[in-house]
């Protein structure tokens, strides 16, 4: 017998609605921003909503609101920065991962200074590789530029790499990519019918399914 090392995959969260609940931060900051800088009127969060996964000055363009939201919406999200919850499991699994061997990343529609900020605060930023924001590639989800380049500095080819969303644009970026398409629902709220559509390669209702995805790149017993 010799041993030989199963090898290491890529696995690349999204931030919001997979590894963090932030909805009700996002709310209040989205609020905030829309009664500064639009005024009085109901703010579309719902709407919002519908674009997360994307870069936050596109979702603007695509909703026709001011780009001048995104200044008191990042400064709301940074104040509120603790009131956001991590999703149960999701520590406990990606620490897992880790130990398996691994290489663990964040690709997400934040820009990279608040989602390191974010997780800093958190205590999970010691938990991935890399962390990356839209602001750091060149065309934000559902462009495939994040995961191809979350996928070079973790050193993982396509074949054993995945992207881990909760939005269609995750799906998306990931699909074009050509990594494995996970779904995670565990953060949707009821809400899957799009994310569905999407047709991701896989569906998880709870984080730690995927540790059965990504078994343990240590050292095997192979046949000489």
């Amino acid at each position: 017998m010799t041993m030989q090392l199963n090898r290491p995959l890529g696995v690349v969260f999204d931030l919001d609605g997979v590894i963090v609940d932030s909805f009700a931060v996002m709310r209040q900051a989205f609020d905030l921003a829309y009664a500064e800088v639009v005024g009085e009127g109901h703010p579309p969060f719902e709407e919002y909503n519908k674009h997360l996964g994307r870069y936050f000055p596109d979702i603007m363009r695509i909703m026709g609101l001011p780009l001048a939201m995104e200044e008191p919406f990042v400064r709301e999200s940074y104040r509120l920065a603790g009131e956001v919850k991590v999703h149960d499991g999701v520590r406990d699994t990606i620490a897992t991962l880790r130990e398996r061997g691994h290489r663990i990343a964040v690709a997400t529609g934040k820009s990279g200074p608040r989602a390191r900020s974010l997780l800093r605060t958190l205590g999970l930023i010691d938990l991935f590789d890399v962390v990356i924001g839209s602001d750091e590639i060149a065309h934000p989800k559902p462009a495939p530029d994040i995961v191809l380049h979350a996928m070079d500095v973790l050193d993982v080819p396509a074949d054993r790499s995945m992207m881990i969303g909760d939005a269609v644009t995750d799906l998306q970026s990931a699909q074009a990519a050509g990594v494995t398409a996970v779904a995670a629902v565990w953060g949707c709220e009821g809400n899957t019918a799009d994310l569905l559509a999407a047709g991701p390669d896989v569906v998880l209702e709870r984080p730690e399914e995927l540790l059965a995805l990504c078994p343990s790149a240590v050292a095997v017993e192979a046949s000489a």
